[in-house]
């Protein structure tokens, strides 16, 4: 097994590898059992002290927005986790359910205590940075985070791009060397670890793990959880084999049309696997890997110029080309800004272009104003914008395209450009499978102008802002049946 590159590994706190009884992996991020550098990391030094491997997966139920919905994905991947830890006796699964605000304080603190090291999920959003800064003061060994977020490590370029452009440009002449470091496809295969008969009482009394038949019969009852149980759960099934099968399904069916149709709200031919990378369900480098396979690509085929083209570089066919760059450029770019600026998700985030003129057209007349709770239930005059977010209510999710008109349409009808950044943030990590994700962010932001470019003619409300109306996009793409299939009485 090759090692984890060591600028993909980055030490928390200052205190040395020790005698312990295991290493623990503390997952959070990259909930999966494979393409995982995190995970990877563990075995290795697992395999330095020669000391049993346990993998802890733990689920809070007071993080922001915490639903049925969101509960329930992450659940379906800790039962696909468990077959797969099942199956390699080379380490301790150890999944954890807190049943109520604050009963999990104390578990990682517990488990560390007799480690001889501890390697996390180095995700740069949400509430994650917090709590890995609040645990390294805790730890009383090495806390080491290992970046498995993308095909460039976080670390790798030190300076925020504002435009993808420049970002892609950066990636052509930078990428390469990365291309030959990737996570083991199955990093417990063959392993041979010690075998930890069992844990400490005091913790499995206090921190019971996740009864293991109701995981695999899907018999958690989530009305125990103290959580959202408005925002319910979808048809769409979380975990690494989901996971899998969607990327299977897309590579065979949708990436051929890729290029040309998946801009068209009716023809569902985008990738849909936005959740399961948010969720670390399945890996970057999994889906660049199973992608490049079917071309029979190998690196050679990269073009030896960077121009920061969106097609070209990577000497593959157009529709696996558009995929790659919304896969790379457009995902990693919020990635590259989030780990360095901690705000990314604030106002003041935005280029200063674009909170000046929105500031020159905030008191601007709105024909239409909506609150909250208004946009939530989709109660607008707009038939194509209540459609798109019934969408999301009912699915986690909104078509690509019409999530650019989603947002282009709230800041259209909210009283400032600061409300509406407030009421898409809202409205997309309640209900979206994979909001609270630094890709995720990218596109709300680029609403109101981030990675984008001042637009003529100056508009009212928008000022330079890229300007979207429903109208346009219902003469560019169908929209009939999709306006049928997210109607109000539509749903059963």
């Amino acid at each position: 097994m090759r090692p984890v590159p060591p600028l993909r590994i980055r030490q928390a706190n200052e205190e040395p590898l020790r005698s312990g009884d295991y290493v623990l992996y503390w997952m959070t991020a990259f909930r999966r059992p494979g393409w995982n550098f995190a995970l990877q990391r563990a075995v290795e030094l697992a395999q330095e002290c020669s000391r049993p491997l346990i993998i802890l997966e733990a689920l809070r139920c007071d993080y922001h927005w915490a639903s049925d919905r969101l509960h329930a994905f992450v659940i379906q991947g800790m039962a696909d986790n468990q077959r797969a830890f099942a199956a390699r006796a080379a380490a301790r699964y150890y999944p954890y359910l807190e049943p109520e605000r604050g009963a999990g304080k104390g578990l990682l603190a517990a488990l560390a205590k007799n480690a001889c090291a501890v390697v996390g999920d180095d995700f740069p959003s949400f509430f994650l940075p917090r709590m890995v800064a609040a645990a390294a003061k805790q730890t009383p060994c090495r806390l080491e985070m290992v970046d498995s977020n993308g095909l460039l490590p976080l670390r790798a370029a030190d300076k925020i791009f504002a435009r993808a452009h420049d970002f892609r440009r950066f990636l052509q002449k930078n990428l390469r060397p990365h291309l030959d470091d990737f996570p083991e496809e199955d990093p417990l295969k063959y392993q041979r670890l010690p075998d930890l008969k069992q844990l400490p009482a005091s913790i499995t009394r206090r921190w019971p793990a996740v009864d293991i038949e109701a995981l695999r019969q899907d018999r958690i009852d989530l009305s125990q959880f103290p959580l959202d149980h408005a925002v319910k759960s979808v048809a769409m099934r979380g975990g690494c084999e989901a996971g899998e099968q969607r990327l299977a399904d897309f590579l065979a069916v949708d990436l051929p049309r890729y290029d040309e149709k998946r801009n068209e709200p009716e023809q569902e031919a985008t990738s849909r696997l936005s959740p399961y990378l948010h969720f670390g369900h399945v890996s970057a480098h999994q889906v660049f890997h199973a992608a490049m396979a079917r071309e029979n690509w190998t690196p050679d085929q990269l073009a030896d110029k960077a121009t920061g083209s969106s097609a070209g570089w990577w000497g593959a066919s157009e529709p696996l080309e558009s995929f790659l760059d919304e896969l790379i450029t457009w995902r990693e770019v919020g990635y590259n800004r989030s780990w360095q600026q901690e705000s990314h998700d604030q106002y003041e985030s935005l280029p200063e272009w674009a909170k000046t003129t929105l500031a020159e057209h905030a008191f601007d007349p709105r024909e239409h104003t909506y609150s909250l709770e208004e946009f939530a239930a989709s109660q607008t005059h707009d038939p194509l914008w209540n459609a798109a977010q019934r969408q999301l209510v009912r699915e986690g999710r909104i078509h690509n395209y019409l999530r650019m008109l989603w947002g282009k349409k709230i800041l259209q009808w909210t009283p400032s450009p600061e409300e509406a950044l407030e009421v898409m943030i809202e409205l997309n990590n309640k209900y979206a499978l994979d909001g609270r994700n630094p890709n995720s962010y990218s596109g709300i932001f680029w609403v109101l102008g981030r990675y984008d470019r001042a637009w003529g003619p100056e508009r009212p409300i928008f000022g330079k802002v890229r300007y979207m109306t429903s109208e346009n996009t219902a003469r560019k793409y169908n929209v009939k049946q999709y306006l049928r299939t997210y109607s109000a009485s539509s749903r059963d």
